[in-house]
């Protein structure tokens, strides 16, 4: 498996506003957190996997591109054509949206995850919200399924993440590798997700996340 067993993965991703929003600078971050013992790294748009590419050439990238399409809920790679994009910059593995929602271009979850698999040769990570999209995911033949989008959909949206609930059901219905992925905030939480069933956990705002840390802190001076 491209990713160790209950390894650290950092999701190194900033605002499109922010200046931390560089490909070098999010580069930087990276090899940080592979300095510090991560295993992998989560990453936004082609030009940021593919400076992390350059400088990190042997660690495993999961990579992924937000994008909106009018009348569409879903954002992380919607379509085929993104995760062109994301495997030719040098992703091993291509995060999409695997949740039930409706997708652009009349795709459907099982032939976006045959194509990138067979066309592009790279792994697929379904990032879903509830036990039926892991479900779906998962017989769709995703090679990973993940937490994220769990407290960020419609369905969800009376949840908040980290979601426990659904990793320790995933970890007793799904055979295949679940990543825990979403709220994740402190080393404790990371050690209950494992113990939930994860196969991995990947961690964003609390390594990352400057700009909505320092919002947050600055929220308390108001």
């Amino acid at each position: 498996m491209i990713i160790p067993k209950s390894s650290l993965i950092v999701s190194c991703q900033a605002p499109i506003d922010s200046p931390l929003f560089d490909p070098k600078i999010i580069a930087a971050m990276a090899k940080a957190s592979i300095n510090q013992g991560a295993k992998g790294i989560r990453i936004n748009t082609p030009d940021h996997v593919k400076q992390v590419r350059k400088e990190l050439p042997h660690i495993p990238i999961i990579g992924l591109w937000k994008q909106d399409y009018s009348g569409y809920d879903i954002y992380i790679t919607p379509c085929y054509t993104d995760a062109v994009a994301i495997a030719e910059a040098g992703a091993d593995i291509i995060a999409i949206d695997g949740t039930l929602r409706k997708r652009p271009q009349g795709e459907q979850l099982a032939d976006l995850i045959h194509n990138i698999q067979q066309k592009l040769g790279k792994l697929v990570m379904a990032d879903v919200d509830t036990i039926e999209s892991a479900i779906a995911s998962a017989q769709a033949g995703a090679d990973f399924v993940g937490t994220t989008l769990y407290g960020y959909t419609k369905e969800t949206e009376n949840f908040n993440p980290p979601g426990f609930s659904l990793l320790e059901e995933m970890s007793q219905k799904l055979t295949v590798p679940i990543i825990a992925e979403g709220g994740i905030s402190t080393p404790e939480d990371a050690k209950r997700a494992l113990n939930y069933g994860a196969y991995s956990v990947v961690v964003g705002t609390a390594i990352t996340g400057i700009d909505l840390k320092v919002k947050a802190f600055q929220a308390m001076f108001k």
